[in-house]
């Protein structure tokens, strides 16, 4: 048991390891290409933060464990929400700006919604799958037009983003670090997913349960990273703005992609009460990031206590849950 924690833990350090080194490298190549650093912000990097949930997922799908997936697209918008916004928001309160993130929003609503209908009939299928990715070339392509659109207008999230942009550097080292993050990722992701399994298995429980708790946490560790070190520069915008993108990758991709392997059985507890909580504590992080009219949105240290206490308590439930099956 010892081995498949180590495995667990071993895969989680190298995954978000080199997810940032993929990152670093494919932004690197887009801008020695010429790209707009606006449209690398947007795209590779945004993608870059859910490359291990993606990948995660992928394996977890062709490791026949697809409840694994679920639960850590689930899990994963949870831990975003409560356990990064609400950290960030004890580290200093957060001030919201940006009407590029308020377009985000609605948004986000939207995709919950898709993903909800799609899983009503308690399967996710190929086509399922195809509308899910169909639906992030989409939202990719408007994100990158609204922003483009509206670049000469000042927004403050969009001028975090491009100076949280990684440095430059040489198109053979942006290379080798898209390689090696790649065929890093796929190796760290197949030991986490046959860690957590094989954890799973001997302790009797479910997949999705692994998925939603030990996975969902450790993937969701490079958004923690980032959005601590963001609010510590003053970059409340971007650290919202990570979370939001996030969820909205999460859902379209990370429940996607095992759709398009294998067909996905979706019980109906996760929609009654795993799904509904997510819906839940994103409802409550978006009116707190809205505002008043014509007042900024503000998360305060109160409310990211209430976050991070729902997040909590969510972990000890599902914990709890398992120990009484």
């Amino acid at each position: 048991m010892l081995i498949y924690f180590a495995m667990v833990i071993s895969g989680i350090s190298l995954l978000v390891w080199s997810a940032d080194r993929f990152t670093d490298g494919a932004a690197a190549i887009a801008r020695n290409l010429g790209i707009s650093p606006l449209i690398v912000g947007l795209t590779i990097v945004a993608m870059g933060s859910s490359a291990p949930e993606v990948i995660v997922s992928l394996n977890a799908a062709m490791n026949n464990t697809p409840g694994l997936a679920i639960g850590n697209a689930i899990g994963s918008n949870i831990a975003n929400v409560g356990m990064v916004l609400g950290i960030a928001a004890l580290v200093t309160p957060l001030n919201v700006h940006s009407k590029m993130l308020k377009r985000e929003i609605p948004v986000l609503f939207g995709v919950m919604l898709l993903a909800f209908i799609l899983m009503l009939d308690y399967e996710l299928s190929l086509t399922d799958g195809l509308i899910l990715l169909i639906s992030l070339g989409a939202y990719i392509s408007w994100l990158t037009h609204s922003a483009l659109k509206n670049r000469n207008q000042s927004d403050l999230m969009l001028e975090e983003l491009i100076e949280e942009l990684p440095e430059q550097m040489p198109t053979w080292r942006a290379v080798f670090w898209v390689v090696l993050g790649l065929i890093l990722l796929q190796l760290s992701s197949k030991l986490l997913v046959n860690g957590a399994t094989a954890i799973a298995h001997d302790y009797g429980v479910s997949d999705f349960l692994i998925g939603v708790t030990i996975v969902a946490v450790g993937t969701s560790l490079p958004e923690l990273a980032a959005s601590i070190t963001g609010v510590l520069k003053g970059e409340h915008e971007l650290a919202i703005g990570n979370v939001v993108g996030s969820n909205i990758f999460n859902l379209l991709a990370v429940l996607g992609v095992p759709a398009l392997i294998v067909s996905v059985d979706v019980d109906k507890s996760i929609l009654v009460f795993d799904y509904a909580f997510m819906v839940g504590i994103i409802i409550a992080v978006c009116f707190m990031a809205w505002g008043k009219k014509g007042q900024p949105g503000k998360i305060n240290r109160i409310e990211g206590g209430i976050l991070l206490s729902c997040f909590i308590g969510y972990q000890v439930y599902q914990f709890a849950m398992a120990s009484q099956a």
